[in-house]
């Protein structure tokens, strides 16, 4: 699997999460441009359902899995944004979602 990223690979992408995210809308900063002296523009990401960015990525890969990889289901190692992505997706494809990992304190 390669690491680099091409415009055809964003592409699919697109196509694939295109219908089932928020059109997010992406606005002029005022305030970010005088600080800067650069026209800044914000792409508004916190008004998808999880508040975050980290849908795409999640549900990009989500999408990608075969059918014995979803019925196996999914673990992820953040309790953070892209940990509540991939819970919420997981469950809104009837993919079997992450469990908690319990922390094995040292000795």
């Amino acid at each position: 699997m390669s690491l680099s990223i091409t415009l055809e690979d964003v592409r699919a992408a697109q196509k694939r999460i295109g219908d089932q995210l928020s059109n997010t809308p992406c606005l002029h900063s005022r305030t970010l441009t005088q600080l800067t002296g650069a026209e800044v523009y914000i792409k508004f990401e916190n008004l998808q359902f999880t508040a975050s960015f980290k849908e795409r990525g999640a549900l990009n890969r989500l999408l990608q899995l075969d059918e014995p990889e979803r019925r196996r289901g999914v673990c992820t190692m953040s309790a953070g944004n892209h940990g509540q992505a991939v819970a919420y997706h997981a469950h809104r494809l009837g993919i079997p979602p992450p469990s908690s990992c319990r922390a094995t304190p040292r000795s």
